[in-house]
């Protein structure tokens, strides 16, 4: 079974200890301890060791929608409860990635006494330098400071992905739900497909140059020769936005992302796009 969990008052006091922001240190330059027991607020590498409450662990996997063909990915998995979790609740492959070697011991052991080893692996690595890009959930209880570092290596992974993060948000980048479990906070965001850039666009006969500035799973722009303005949303990669065609006439658009191609549907009338021109340099 999981750790017990820690009591309101240590959960106070270790929600203390994060926001202090205690300096590293390298508890992983010794070999894992026989017997270990984790104590809440106990230094790490770049953070200190708080357990996620069990009812926010099943919150959080639900929120991202685990399910078949999912792979999960906790960084900093600390006793490993959220892979294992996902292993044995959605029957999933899970990879918890753990500095310190006690810790990932620790890990090992809880999922062989919850008969999941065959799904779920424990790594003794650096969240920052292990290619965690296949995963198709990401779940984590980090920093605000490396939840901003690790933001562009999140917003790289392929449109869809699925980001859970316990207690922390990721400032302009707007979660797209949010949920609060025995008083503890976790946050949900989708990988948007990269829209930004010059389109050249097939609508209803008309060819249109859409030119578009992404904000996250947000963008504008303008449409045509007059530079109508256009908006729209994402979610993965799936696409919706209103722009106004060379009639003037305001248009709905759904469809799908894929790469540097864009298809889908306005009212009766396909519509296709070609990204023929990426962003522009800090924009």
């Amino acid at each position: 079974m999981p750790s017990p969990r820690p009591t309101v008052r240590c959960r106070a006091l270790a929600a203390a200890l994060i926001i202090a922001a205690i300096p590293a240190i390298e508890a992983c330059s010794q070999p894992a301890m026989e017997g270990f027991e984790p104590q809440v607020g106990q230094p790490g590498k770049d953070v200190v060791w708080v357990p996620t409450p069990d009812a926010l662990v099943d919150r959080m996997l639900r929120m991202a929608n685990v399910g078949p063909g999912d792979r999960l990915v906790d960084l900093g998995s600390g006793d490993g409860r959220i892979a294992i979790a996902a292993a044995r609740d959605y029957k999933i492959p899970a990879t918890g990635i753990e500095y310190n070697p006690d810790m990932v011991a620790l890990s090992r052991r809880n999922a062989a006494r919850e008969r999941v080893t065959e799904r779920v692996r424990f790594l003794e690595a650096d969240i920052f330098a292990t290619d965690f890009s296949d995963a198709t959930v990401v779940t984590m209880y980090l920093l605000p400071n490396l939840n901003l570092r690790l933001r562009p290596t999140l917003l790289a992974m392929k449109p869809g992905t699925r980001i859970v993060s316990h207690a922390f948000d990721m400032r302009d980048w707007q979660p797209e739900e949010t949920a609060e479990v025995e008083g503890q906070t976790a946050y949900f965001w989708i990988v948007p497909a990269q829209v930004g850039g010059t389109w050249s666009m097939q609508l209803g006969g008309d060819t249109l140059e859409i030119k578009v500035d992404q904000q996250f799973q947000n963008f504008s722009g303008t449409a045509g020769p007059s530079g109508a303005p256009l908006q729209g949303t994402l979610r993965g990669d799936e696409i919706r936005m209103t722009l106004t065609d060379s009639r003037g006439t305001s248009r709905e658009l759904v469809g799908k992302v894929a790469g540097e191609q864009m298809s889908g549907t306005a009212g009766s009338s396909p519509f296709t796009a070609t990204r023929t021109a990426p962003p522009m340099s800090g924009s």
